[in-house]
């Protein structure tokens, strides 16, 4: 039970930055853009990346709603799945990000 409890308490944290970077703010919490020179950030579609990232993070904790729910109901497949995709989704956001210049202006 405490396990579920700290799955939600996380997961609320994680929907409240994906709110908040869907709103296109919160770029400079966002790791590797927050220690960029001003003339790098000035290159990146903040907007842009803040979407993609808002995006990530609701599936993030979506896969986390689903470890508190395999807790919770005390079926382990649940959290085997939400696992694989969490770590499909992570995966997913670093190839994505990092080819094809795709935050570029």
């Amino acid at each position: 039970m405490t396990g579920a409890i700290i799955d939600i308490i996380l997961m609320i944290a994680f929907l409240i930055f994906a709110f908040y970077l869907s709103q296109g703010k919160g770029a400079f919490l966002l790791s590797g853009y927050n220690t960029m020179s001003e003339e790098k950030k000035a290159k990146i579609d903040e907007l842009a990346l803040c979407k993609f990232m808002s995006k990530i993070m609701y599936g993030l904790s979506f896969c986390i709603g689903l470890f508190a729910l395999s807790e919770l109901l005390n079926q382990q497949i649940l959290f085997v799945v939400g696992l694989a995709l969490f770590v499909l989704l992570v995966v997913f956001a670093v190839v994505y990000s990092n080819t094809g210049n795709r935050f570029k202006k």
